[in-house]
């Protein structure tokens, strides 16, 4: 009889006949003394993952000899769906993987290179403390913010457990990446972050045969962390006034660390990393006082147990940093409500001929000087944002009398088009299409109109539409309304002036982006996939500088004393 060394699931000894037991024997065996089903159960020996065949090979044939050490490990039902992701059909899944990539490219394109955005809200690259940046060229700019929106998606599809479908979405994020100089790439650890999630993904799929590969991933990732966060996570220690967001993150790439050389046989440098592994899972222990202390302040209990981790569990810190985090965000809030203002400005002024927004930095500097803004803008525009070209134009009398006729024609022509919008509106609520132009013609507001209207209607019911019967009557003093006429004729004056600012202030963008067009190709704006663009949208909304940290550490716990486990009883 043979003895194998059973570790993981299940820790012992059993004694086997090598000639005659099978892999399905030997996995039912363990599978009872772990108390599971045996398609529960996994093992692995020599870095080999042992499957059942046709029950034709012993284990002496498959190479397990006397003494020999073999991990068990139990698959969740989770795991087990994402090992057979095969379940969705593969064209489909493919078609997803590529609307993922086609959608993240079109929104790094727009939001790099200065196109009007679409959307009311823009992508903008943020360092490890929140602060806005820009790095690198404009290529730079778009190969970065795709490989984020990439990585991203990866991370949510990591947290379904779906870790196939998630190395695909890594893959295109590590291709991005390399688009950018390596010069660039190096001030940032995205790169290096998503190494680590690749590595954990073969991790989780138990897919031995990528251990060569994960070994090279695993050195790349700790170089290039060291070029990020400085030796010992010093930069990271300035920045973040002495807390500790990388833990989580080094806890995991030591584990994978400790794993790679265990099947590598190396037997010593596994025992030393995964020493220090569990070293920092202890360190990330939350203990239930601090937690419950921070809880009473009116934190969350995540955001209370992110903090505290961050913090190494010093609750004045860690109450430090959830204060500072509220007023990011805050400050995050008011900075999305303004550019969001700002994209509604820059599509009144419409685009370039290259199709980018007007720079309003550019258009501010030439307010400043004392041009008017509109004409500014115009300038800017057909001088594709070139601020000194479009100075020459605007101190050129010639060219700027141009510049002022234009921008009258355009304006006549909306006003011509709001007037009609308008009167088709009123006329669809009832009003007399006659009564409709006199009241216009008399001018005024969309408020003085509609009241106007409802006096004429309220005064002579038998031409009245359908709303005037809701009306009171005028007095005969000063053909006033009643509070009931007023609060109708200004709720239906807010509705069109709503309806008129949505139409007028598109359309100068509208009618300038159809000249663009006839003159160098038609907008893609109709091709994009608003569905997945929203997708990778709301995905980046809920990120912030710190989440790469923030990693929930559980399964990386068990597997580091499921590792050391093994190693104890190799000796």
């Amino acid at each position: 009889m043979a003895k194998v060394k059973i570790a993981g699931a299940w820790a012992g000894v059993l004694e086997v006949e090598l000639d005659n037991w099978t892999v399905s024997m030997l996995r039912q065996e363990v599978a009872k003394r772990s108390n599971c089903e045996p398609n529960s159960i996994n093992l692995i020996c020599a870095g080999k993952v042992l499957k059942d065949g046709d029950g034709s090979e012993n284990l002496n044939q498959l190479g397990i000899k006397n003494n020999a050490k073999v991990l068990a490990s139990r698959v969740s039902a989770q795991e087990g769906k994402s090992l057979g992701e095969e379940l969705m059909a593969e064209g489909e899944r493919s078609q997803r993987l590529a609307r993922i990539k086609a959608a993240a490219t079109a929104m790094a394109k727009r939001h790099a290179d200065g196109s009007l955005p679409i959307e009311d809200f823009n992508i903008e690259l943020e360092d490890q403390s929140g602060k806005k940046v820009k790095m690198g060229t404009e290529t730079d700019q778009q190969a970065i913010m795709m490989g984020l929106m990439l990585h991203t998606d990866a991370k949510k599809l990591i947290k379904e457990q779906n870790y196939k479908d998630a190395l695909e979405v890594l893959s295109m994020g590590e291709e991005a990446f390399s688009l950018c100089d390596p010069k660039v790439i190096e001030l940032v650890d995205n790169p290096s972050i998503l190494q680590i999630d690749m590595v954990w993904c073969y991790f989780m799929l138990r897919d031995i045969n990528c251990l060569s590969v994960a070994g090279i991933r695993l050195e790349k990732a700790r170089e290039g962390l060291e070029r990020a966060h400085g030796k010992d996570a010093s930069r990271v220690r300035l920045l973040q006034a002495g807390r500790y967001p990388e833990r989580a993150l080094h806890l995991r790439l030591e584990l994978l660390e400790g794993v790679v050389a265990y099947h590598s046989g190396e037997v010593d440098k596994s025992k030393k990393v995964l020493t220090s592994a569990q070293e920092k899972f202890r360190l990330l222990q939350v203990s239930g006082e601090s937690l419950s202390l921070v809880m009473s302040m009116g934190f969350k209990e995540l955001d209370a147990k992110r903090a505290l981790r961050m913090s190494n569990q010093d609750v004045s810190s860690a109450v430090d940093f959830l204060v500072e985090q509220k007023a990011k965000r805050d400050q995050k809030r008011e900075d999305d409500i303004r550019r969001q203002h700002e994209i509604k400005e820059q599509k009144t002024y419409g685009v370039t001929p290259l199709k980018k927004a007007v720079d309003l930095e550019r258009l501010n500097e030439l307010v400043s000087i004392g041009f008017e803004k509109e004409l500014a803008a115009e300038s800017l525009r057909r001088n594709e944002n070139d601020s000194e070209k479009a100075l020459d134009d605007l101190t050129n009398l010639e060219t700027n009398s141009s510049i002022q006729e234009q921008l009258e024609s355009r304006k006549s022509k909306r006003q011509r088009r709001a007037v009609e919008a308008s009167v088709e509106a009123l006329v669809r609520m009832g009003f007399e299409r006659s009564l409709v132009d006199e009241a216009l013609q008399a001018g005024g507001t969309m408020d003085e109109v509609i009241h106007r209207l409802l006096s004429v209607q309220a005064s002579n019911p038998t031409n009245g539409v359908s709303q005037s019967a809701a009306i009171s009557t005028v007095s005969d003093n000063n053909n006033s309304q009643s509070d009931a006429a007023s609060d109708i004729a200004n709720s239906l004056a807010s509705m069109l002036e709503n309806q008129n600012d949505q139409a007028g202030g598109s359309s100068n963008a509208s009618e300038l982006q159809n000249q663009n067009d006839q003159a160098g190709g038609s907008s893609n704006a109709s091709e994009r996939d608003a569905e997945m663009e929203s997708e990778l949208a709301e995905e980046l909304a809920q990120q912030d500088a710190l989440s790469d940290y923030d990693l929930e550490v559980t399964k990386e716990g068990e597997a580091i004393a499921e590792y050391l486990a093994l190693l104890d009883s190799a000796q």
